[in-house]
């Protein structure tokens, strides 16, 4: 069964506590949409790998892989950007897009979508 956690982070940069999420099957996992913050984002992982979960706007979620594709470190949630704290690599939380390197590949991209007030993402 799919293992995951998650930690938050607002707009303005302030961390939440994690909790757990509930699973659809291996490989996916739905987490409650009141869990992610509008204008923010969260962490996650899924069967053990790192995730990012943000919502731009208000009922609009995207989610990515965690994983820096410059040299593999695992970003963190910083406002409306996730930040690499290995080489200081930015991305745009709502596109995932590359906002400074020295990263040249935005972040893989997940399928996320919402049904009432739960978000299902998935590879």
């Amino acid at each position: 069964m799919a293992a995951v956690a998650l930690a938050g982070c607002s707009a303005d940069g302030d961390q939440s506590g994690g909790s757990s999420g509930e699973h659809t099957r291996a490989g996916s996992a739905t987490v409650e949409l009141a869990k992610v913050p509008v204008g923010g984002a969260l962490a996650a992982t899924i069967d053990d790998q790192p995730v990012v979960i943000a919502q731009p706007t208000e009922g609009r979620v995207v989610a990515f892989s965690a994983v820096c594709p410059h040299q593999g470190c695992v970003v963190k949630p910083s406002g409306d950007e996730f930040d690499c704290p290995c080489h200081g690599s930015r991305f745009d939380a709502a596109t995932g897009k590359v906002l400074h390197g020295p990263a040249t590949r935005g972040l893989t991209r997940l399928t996320a979508s919402v049904d009432g007030g739960t978000v299902n993402v998935r590879p």
